[in-house]
């Protein structure tokens, strides 16, 4: 059961604003946009959430709001996204795409859908080893800008996902985070002692 966040009010303003524009459609490396026919509408808010290296050994990764996504909706389906950005005039619109996290994203918040325990959804990316999951916020009451994990989130790697970690499963944040840690933290430098 998914309880999403609302979305800033000039977030969406802003995307519906680009969506109005035959130029922003137009000038977007985004097919599917361009050739669709009837309405689209943006669909699904998610803050986005980054997971900065912090660059020191044994550090855990600092996690920012980097954004909002939504998916724009033609028809039955998600067949692209739209990103916002905040900037010192407040959320503005960033740029459409498409690609295989759309229809991975809108896959995994099915599949969330399904589960017993009301979650909060998010975009967690993860710039550094390409990866974007879905974080299921165990606190669906929660405001959206917030940036801790609780114990019991969930984190749903999505496709196309880095070796090694397997798409569309969730994750409890306690075993998912170290492993993406220590493939974040820096190569140890040539000559120097290992870690212990």
């Amino acid at each position: 059961m998914l309880r999403p966040t609302p979305a800033p009010a000039p977030a969406l303003r802003s995307v519906l604003a680009a969506l109005g524009s035959p130029t922003a459609v137009r000038e977007a490396r985004t097919p599917a946009l361009r050739a669709a026919q009837g309405p689209l509408s943006p669909e699904l808010p998610l803050p986005v959430h980054v997971l900065d290296v912090t660059g020191a050994p044994g550090r855990a990764p600092r996690i920012r709001l980097a954004g909002w996504r939504f998916l724009i909706r033609g028809g039955d389906r998600a067949i692209a996204a739209a990103d916002t950005m905040l900037t010192p005039d407040g959320w503005t619109f960033s740029h459409f795409f498409e690609g295989p996290y759309v229809t991975s994203t809108e896959r995994a918040l099915v599949q969330a859908e399904a589960l017993p325990t009301p979650y909060q959804p998010r975009l967690l990316s993860v710039p550094e080893l390409y990866m974007l999951t879905l974080w299921l916020h165990a606190e669906p009451e929660a405001d959206g800008t917030t940036v801790v994990p609780a114990a019991a989130d969930l984190l749903v790697p999505l496709a196309p996902a880095p070796p090694g970690i397997a798409a569309h499963r969730p994750y409890q944040v306690a075993d998912l985070l170290p492993v993406l840690s220590t493939r974040l933290a820096p190569p140890p430098l040539l000559g120097s002692a290992a870690p212990a």
